[in-house]
């Protein structure tokens, strides 16, 4: 009985010994995904990454305006002075202002003409808001399909394995077992990542628009107020 006791407890220590002797390196795990996998991945979250960061500065440009850009405009134009108004519209390079610009430019015009120069100008800048956006939801939509592509040839491979062994090993299919969990644990990364990121930035693209049609809107109300 004393035996059996010191036996199993010797058992429970050796097993103990294996498992934190286990090391995962991560660079070597990814590896097991194989390069012609992984490469498309790596490339994927590269360009992500890339155009989320150049996107989100670009937008981040577009929001700044001066706080009182408007008051400023609005006295300029009661005043007379178009020339300044749009020397005020080129120091702020926005999107807003350029609209405004266009709009500074065109008076004198019926206002229906100058609503439209302004929405013209509106489309483009949302254009180049929205400029190379995109790539990520391509690859929110690819990323998850290469890794679940990676899933089957890491299947495939496993069952050539087990019919090349005859009996069947755990080393057998370890290495295409691998290669389908991580490949999809990979490529679902990349396409969450990539989802969130182009969603935060249609989100903020949003909030410039809504920004744009409320100071075009009161840009028409200044050129209205002399009329009334």
């Amino acid at each position: 009985m004393l035996s059996n006791i010191l036996l199993q407890v010797n058992t429970a220590e050796a097993v103990s010994d294996v498992v934190t002797e286990v090391d995962v390196n991560i660079l070597q795990l990814l590896m097991e995904g194989g390069w012609y996998i992984m490469l498309p991945l790596a490339l994927m979250s590269i360009f992500g990454m890339y155009v989320y960061f150049e996107r989100y500065m670009a937008i981040r440009r577009a929001e700044k305006t001066s706080p009182d850009f408007m008051q400023r405009l609005k006295d300029y134009i009661s005043q007379g002075q178009l020339p300044s108004a749009k020397n005020l519209c080129a120091d702020n390079d926005t999107p807003m202002a350029r609209m405004l610009e266009k709009g500074i430019s065109r008076i004198g015009k019926p206002l229906s003409d100058i609503s439209t120069s302004i929405e013209n100008v509106g489309k483009l800048e949302i254009y180049i808001l929205e400029k190379n956006m995109n790539i990520l939801a391509t690859v929110a939509g690819a990323a998850p399909m290469v890794g679940m592509l990676g899933t089957v040839i890491g299947m495939v491979n496993v069952f050539i394995s087990m019919e090349v062994a005859g009996t069947v090993q755990i080393y057998d299919i370890s290495s295409g077992t691998k290669q389908a969990m991580v490949t999809t644990i990979v490529g679902l990364i990349v396409g969450i990542l990539a989802y969130m990121a182009y969603n935060h930035l249609v989100g903020k693209v949003s909030k410039v628009v809504h920004k744009m049609e409320a100071t075009s809107l009161e840009f028409i109300d200044i050129l209205e107020e002399p009329a009334r």
